[in-house]
């Protein structure tokens, strides 16, 4: 049977024999009523727990919209020139109105990505800017001890608009909500403080109020006062199936629910190896955000199984410490064993592919050079064939085995476990 995996641009190919394959893991069948902008429009006529933001808004006011950087599946410019036109008639001016990516960790964007983000009508009609984590106002300290630190064109205005798209995260729990303005935009401190209770067990995909990560970001979030989100959940395609906007919680709350009865996969039994994609791209520009597949991929493999992991990682590994930590480790164990002792940003993710390790080998396909593969303690493959023909020679031709073309999206539970 020929399976496809998104790939960069393009895909990867691979025949596995049908007695082999336990499945592949795709959205759940849901009933749908409107997609797309039309979904857009009807969450917007529709809020959750608050006013329609047309009737939040005044004339004068100054408004920040925070939404997703190049590394996430958020259709901004979808979105914008709807939530624009509910800003319009709310009486709030196009130069009151300031559009800043949260970059959180990453690099800055160039010109050409701001504008594609945005797209041309917001572009041209209102500020486009990236967050800025050097130069933050302090909102104080959550009851966790993580500072609030916001980037100041978000914290000095008077309204907050965030936008997001949901997904499962390998340790918040969830994405969208106020995790636009912790991590989103805050400072790289506030950052490193919040995530450094990743370690922690309660910290994993699909957990909310359980997870004390998760409760600092909504904490974060209500001490700088977010009026109004925006967030989609898309199809394994990138479309818009659900939109929820409103009150910050009770809006993203109402999105997770429903991504669990998209996304959320039961397995009888845990996998042998496991084909896994990012995608493709924006979400494998790099092996910092392809990562995200593999923690959602080592849910569902067994104790010294394979995980073949697909990524272009075109970019290379993505972040400065997280290279850093990758590139210079003796042992994948010593990563594990260094973020034990010194929380990093960077370095966690460096520790979570680790954490991984001890249980399974990873293949990786992707452009990264094959020596600098190896030093990170994965295998270099030069395609998902290859690396699933080296799977069978080492676990043998009877070896389990289960697709997963959208990694980063389904998240696996064996029910066994």
């Amino acid at each position: 049977m020929k399976l496809t995996f998104g790939y960069g641009d393009g895909v990867q190919e691979v025949e596995v024999p049908e007695r082999n394959l336990m499945g592949e893991l795709h959205a759940n069948p849901v009933p749908l009523g409107l997609t797309g902008e039309a979904e857009v429009a009807r969450a917007l006529q529709e809020p959750m727990g608050a006013p329609r933001l047309r009737d939040m808004v005044r004339p004068g006011e100054t408004v920040a919209i925070v939404t997703s950087d190049i590394t996430r599946p958020m259709p901004t410019a979808r979105v914008m020139p709807l939530l624009l036109d509910e800003l319009y008639l709310g009486g709030v001016r196009p130069e009151d109105i300031t559009l800043v990516f949260a970059l959180g960790s990453h690099r800055p964007h160039t010109v050409a990505e701001r504008r594609k983000l945005a797209g041309e009508r917001a572009f041209s009609e209102i500020r486009c800017v990236d967050s800025d984590p050097d130069d933050c106002v302090r909102f104080g300290v959550t009851s966790r001890g993580t500072p609030v630190d916001v980037t100041r064109i978000v914290a000095e205005a008077d309204r907050r608009v965030c936008l997001g798209n949901i997904e499962y995260h390998y340790f918040a729990g969830y994405s969208g909500g106020a995790k636009a303005i912790m991590p989103g935009v805050s400072s790289r401190a506030a950052i490193q403080s919040n995530h450094s209770r990743m370690v922690l067990p309660e910290c994993c995909a699909g957990a909310l109020e359980t997870n004390p990560l998760r409760m600092d970001i909504e904490e974060a979030g209500a001490m700088v006062g977010i009026d109004f989100i925006l967030n989609v959940v898309l199809s394994e395609h990138k479309e818009i199936l659900r939109a929820v906007a409103g009150d910050p919680l009770a809006a993203h709350r109402a999105g997770c629910a429903f991504l669990d009865t998209l996304y959320r996969k039961e397995l009888p039994e845990a996998a042998d190896i496991v084909l896994v994609s990012q995608g493709g791209t924006p979400k494998d520009l790099n092996l910092y955000q392809t990562q995200k597949a593999l923690d959602n991929a080592s849910h569902a493999v067994r104790d010294g199984g394979i995980i073949i992991l697909m990524g272009s990682c075109r970019e290379g590994l993505g972040e400065r410490t997280f290279e850093e930590w990758m590139t210079t480790a003796p042992t994948a164990r010593s990563l594990i064993d260094r973020i034990q002792r010194e929380f990093k940003l960077g370095g966690h993710k460096a520790a979570a592919i680790a954490m991984v390790l001890e249980r399974a080998e990873v293949d990786l396909v992707s452009e990264l050079d094959a020596d600098l593969v190896r030093s990170l303690f994965l295998v270099p493959q030069p395609s998902a064939q290859a690396a699933l023909d080296h799977a069978f020679q080492k676990l043998g031709p009877d070896a389990r085995v289960l697709s997963m073309p959208c990694g980063g999206s389904t998240l696996p539970t064996v029910i066994s476990r």
